[in-house]
Order: structure tokens, then C-alpha cells, then sequence
């Protein structure tokens, strides 16, 4: 059947770094997984989230992550400096679940707080 990964959390950005990031994904558009995608209906005041929640096999791991990737190094898009960043946990169903942050041009995965173990029970 395979093993699967259970993928939720966000990413925060601005407008300009909001549109670079729908370029990403729509040039890793796989028809299936893409569909894990989301944002909320309408803008609400000045940050912009992007939210993802799926579960993918272990094998598209690295389909995913390269998105991730390329996302993170988008650059800050005015004087202020600020980049994407965000926040997701990936529960695998063999090696536990990990932690991975979007921050400073890069993704940072490290094994998840115990505090999260009630997501995969």
C-alpha cells in the first residue's frame, strides 16, 4: 500500500512574496497533492497565509519539500526585510513526526515536541 505522511501548517508572507509563492506551486501542479493547497477566501489586513493539509505518500516527500525550498528563498520583497516564513509538522508513519520551519531563506526540519503527539494518535 506504501507509507504516508501526514503534511499541515502555513506560511506567512506579503503580497509580492504571496504571488512568487502561487508561481511555485502552480510550476509543481501534479493534479493530486497540489490540491493541498489553500489560502482563506479573502485578505484580511496586512500578513497573507497560505495554509497546506494532506496526506502524501512518503515518496513525494522530496516533490514537496522542493517546493518548500524554492519558497523559502524568496526574497524580501521591501525595505523591511521580512521573508516567507512558517511553520509545518510531518507525521510519517514509520520515523515519527518532524518539525520543519520556514525561516531565513531556508527549511529547518527537526524531530516535533512530544507536545504534538496527540496529532498522530
Amino acid at each position: 500500500m506504501g507509507v504516508y505522511v501526514s503534511i499541515r501548517g502555513w506560511l506567512e508572507c506579503d503580497k509580492t512574496q504571496l504571488a512568487a509563492i502561487q508561481e511555485i506551486i502552480s510550476s509543481h501542479e501534479d493534479n493530486h497533492y497540489t490540491n493541498g493547497w489553500g489560502s482563506p477566501r479573502q485578505h484580511i489586513n496586512w500578513i497573507h497565509y497560505i495554509f497546506y493539509g494532506a496526506d502524501i505518500r512518503e515518496s513525494a516527500l522530496d516533490w514537496f519539500t522542493d517546493q518548500i525550498r524554492e519558497i523559502a528563498r524568496i526574497p524580501a520583497s521591501d525595505d523591511d526585510g521580512d521573508r516567507v516564513q512558517g511553520l509545518f509538522l510531518a507525521s510519517h508513519e514509520a520515523d515519527g513526526t518532524t518539525e520543519w520551519q520556514v525561516r531565513d531563506g531556508q527549511l529547518f526540519i527537526t524531530p516535533a515536541d512530544i507536545r504534538h503527539r496527540y496529532l498522530d494518535e
